[in-house]
């Protein structure tokens, strides 16, 4: 059974299917209108609204789509990666990292930073996306407002 019954397009803003939400946890969804390269919805989930600033989150979820375009961004040097990595059979990955493997660290980075100095003093904790197949980003909701 589907959700929306179509294509989500840009002017539905509250599509059930782009958040997900299960007991302290809220999963971002990502966002295919631009095909399946890795990019997630900027939208604030209404289960984090008066927990973080809207402004404060879409500034994190394009980051890391930013991130993402970079990662899967074709160059010169990425072409070169790849030569290399056929013409050693794939040896030379044993010892160097691939532009893909670095940028992800830079997210990893990125995440960890976020949730030091803005996520974590909110009771929510940011995961990083790999951790979830890319499918996902999910924010673990530790302090609900009103909950003691």
């Amino acid at each position: 059974m589907s959700q929306g019954g179509g294509t989500p397009s840009a002017a539905s803003g509250g599509n059930p299917t782009n958040i997900l939400q299960h007991g302290g946890k809220v999963f971002i969804q990502r966002d295919y209108s631009d095909g399946t390269s890795v990019k997630f919805h900027t939208r604030l989930p209404a289960e984090l609204d008066g927990m973080i600033e809207r402004h404060v989150f879409e500034a994190t979820i394009n980051r890391l789509n930013e991130f993402y375009a970079e990662a899967e961004e074709g160059s010169c040097g990425t072409y070169c990666e790849g030569c290399i990595g056929c013409i050693t059979a794939y040896l030379i990955y044993m010892c160097s990292e691939t532009h893909y493997e670095k940028t992800l660290r830079k997210i990893s980075k990125f995440v960890a930073s976020q949730n030091e100095r803005i996520y974590n003093p909110k009771g929510l904790q940011l995961i990083d996306p790999t951790f979830r197949g890319l499918r996902v980003i999910e924010i673990t909701i530790f302090d609900r407002p009103g909950r003691t």
